[in-house]
């Protein structure tokens, strides 16, 4: 029997990574969340606790939590909100150092650590990057500044600790499914706006040069299972064999493309952002048009792993998730209806300054 812990096991890689792992005797599954879901499929067959990475008693709770555990699957960091950063920085670097500092006091054999494309500096050319590209992360995003903190605390840990945990890095591209598209919605969109109308946009006002790797969550699942089953470690780029693409992103909406230069589009959002028309912070334009592609033939090699969806089929059925208000029992992914959402804003402040989304 093999206890395996997950942090953020509620949330979109979490939910994932629970139904790639349902039905698993041989493993027995902690997981620790924030809001921790109801016990129906897939939260049912897992040991809840309830643990905030923010909070001062976060250290004690992961001491309890870690009791026994043989691998460690920290998946936890927030998004939102964006008008917060102290908290966000709180919960992504210092909700890291807890969960690492208490799973090497437990004796923790192997910790798997889920970075992302965004630790990396910001790309020189289109040609994709291995993971020896320096992930010192991008001056203008947080996220991307965070995640790079988040992996200089590995590095610490790995040279001070020779012979300490395995560590393994995962650094998917932008993550996606249709079982997030409610929650991509609350982050993405403003409450007032109903996804459904993705659907209908005529046009899709985006500079030609917008190019990311992107990955579905299923398929970051599949390399998580590898990984813990070889007991691999090291660094994995994971993402589908192609970037999403302008010209995709317009197929998928049924959209006609029309040129707008980042710089533009950045302004409009940094101006509806700043004023709370919507939740998307403009440092999220910064990194898109930064963020390197991804050259994935490690995790091709040494893991056996491939992308089973190709950009186009990931970014469908994350709009259609969004377009049908998607989710699960999971407070994170629930799904909540423009009544609601516009309910929470007027009640509780934008999901930009407020902790609960």
């Amino acid at each position: 029997m093999t206890r395996l812990l997950i942090t953020g096991a509620s949330g979109n890689i979490g939910t994932a990574l629970l139904r790639r792992l349902a039905g698993r005797e041989e493993v027995e599954i902690v997981g620790l969340a924030r809001r921790p879901p109801p016990s129906e499929p897939p939260y049912d067959d897992v040991r809840w606790q309830r643990v905030d990475l923010s909070e001062d008693s976060a250290p004690a709770a992961l001491d309890e939590a870690m009791t026994g555990v043989d691998a460690v699957v920290h998946l936890a960091w927030a998004f939102q909100p964006t008008r917060r950063p102290d908290y966000l920085t709180r919960v992504g670097v210092g909700g890291t150092a807890a969960v690492l500092a208490a799973a090497d006091r437990a004796g923790v054999g192997h910790f798997v650590h889920m970075s992302s494309v965004g630790a990396y500096a910001a790309k020189t050319s289109d040609t994709p990057v291995e993971e020896s590209y320096r992930h010192t992360g991008m001056t203008s995003s947080q996220y991307s500044n965070d995640k790079a903190a988040a992996e200089r605390l590995l590095d610490t840990y790995a040279r001070d600790h020779p012979a300490g945990m395995t560590l393994t890095r995962i650094r998917p591209g932008i993550v996606m499914q249709r079982d997030a598209g409610a929650a991509l919605d609350r982050y993405g969109l403003p409450a007032y706006f109903p996804a459904r109308l993705l659907r209908y946009l005529p046009v899709l006002p985006l500079d030609g040069r917008f190019a990311i790797p992107v990955v579905h969550s299923d398929d970051v699942a599949d390399a998580l299972d590898r990984v813990l089953e070889q007991g691999r470690g090291g660094e994995f780029n994971l993402a589908a064999d192609e970037p999403l693409t302008r010209e995709i992103v317009a197929d998928v909406l049924g959209a006609r493309p029309v040129q707008v230069p980042a710089t533009v589009l950045r302004a409009i959002v940094a101006g509806s952002w700043k004023v709370g028309l919507q939740p998307l912070s403009p440092d999220w334009i910064d990194l898109a048009f930064a963020v390197p592609l991804q050259n994935c033939a490690h995790a091709h090699h040494d893991l056996g792993w491939r992308p089973s969806k190709d950009p186009h089929q990931v970014l469908t059925d994350a709009i259609d998730g969004m377009a049908d208000n998607a989710g699960t029992s999971s407070p994170a992914l629930r799904p909540r209806s423009v009544l609601n959402r516009i309910h929470a804003v007027v009640t509780a402040g934008p999901i930009s300054r407020r902790r609960q989304s």
